[in-house]
């Protein structure tokens, strides 16, 4: 996709964010995009909201399944925040379900002040994901099983990528290949999950690397963004961290009286990740900037034992 579409893609995005906006009765008049990646996001001002609006996704994620998708972030978030859980809640100004308008589908968020020139410390946040895993145990609405592992979007990025030499070299797609058909039976069924890891409980979590995902507002830090929000096992919030990370957050896991990481799940939940990495490069040609992006993954990749070690 080249620059020029993509830049009439997110004018695309924004527009129908503003007339979604003045459809729930907000006043923009000043919009403003914030950050622009895999969603748009857009300050519709002056009112103090935020709409997500989704963009690059794969082909087979239409309307209906994103909204179901949005509608359990809002539905978790909502609850944490009623609980007093430091997150960025849904815009109390309109109602906190997605909308969807001229092809997109979007939700809505409030305006919160971040901290200036704040840089993240992702050592720090990982310690704050075990206060989340806390606060989020006990969420009574549905989730399903590891959800945020995407199967159907690595399945079908290994496809994709076929023919894609110039994405992914060849050798790197047959290592794929074999990993996820060890991986990928854990992956699809909560009974195999707990059949190949006795004794790992499982519970509602981010889904989607919540120490990256934490905002530093000026009144303390804000967990964001559980678009990808599911039940798992703790360790897939820490997959891809490293083992500074892990060891924070099992200091703070231990000072809560919780469990630590467990290094089994942690090497699958590293693998799955890597793969969804891999796949991700199928989207490139929706977001050029993938590519790039990916190559260092793909580098650590090659020097991780196959599969995490699980075995088939």
């Amino acid at each position: 996709m080249p620059p020029e579409q993509i830049a009439d893609r997110t004018a695309r995005a924004v527009d129908a964010a503003v007339h979604a906006g003045r459809g729930l009765g907000l006043t923009v008049t000043e919009p403003k995009v914030l950050y622009e990646a895999f969603s748009v996001v857009v300050h519709l001002a002056p009112s103090p909201v935020v709409a997500r609006v989704l963009t690059v996704l794969p082909h087979y994620a239409d309307l209906d399944s994103q909204a179901v998708r949005q509608r359990a972030e809002l539905g978790v978030t909502r609850w944490l925040a009623d609980r007093g859980t430091p997150v960025i809640p849904p815009s109390p100004l309109v109602p906190r379900e997605p909308v969807q308008r001229d092809g997109f589908s979007m939700t809505f968020w409030q305006l919160v002040n971040v901290a200036p020139d704040a840089e993240p410390d992702y050592v720090a946040n990982a310690g704050l994901v075990a206060d989340l895993h806390a606060a989020m145990r006990d969420y009574p609405g549905d989730l399903s099983f590891l959800s945020a592992a995407e199967p159907r979007f690595i399945e079908d990025g290994l496809v994709l990528l076929k023919d894609h030499p110039d994405l992914l070299d060849p050798a790197d797609l047959d290592r794929a290949r074999r990993e996820w058909q060890v991986l990928e039976p854990v992956v699809r069924s909560r009974a195999t999950f707990e059949r190949t890891f006795p004794g790992i409980d499982l519970q509602p979590i981010h889904g989607d690397c919540p120490a990256v995902n934490i905002v530093p507002e000026v009144r303390g830090h804000l967990y964001a963004d559980f678009e990808m929000v599911t039940l798992g096992p703790v360790e897939w919030d820490l997959a891809g961290l490293g083992p500074d990370c892990e060891a924070a957050y099992d200091q703070a896991a231990r000072s809560r009286g919780m469990r630590e990481l467990n290094k089994d799940v942690l090497g699958f939940v590293n693998a799955v990740g890597m793969l969804r990495g891999v796949a991700c490069l199928a989207l490139a040609p929706q977001l050029p900037m993938l590519a790039d992006a990916i190559r260092p993954l793909i580098e650590q990749w090659r020097s991780t034992p196959f599969a995490g070690g699980l075995t088939g």
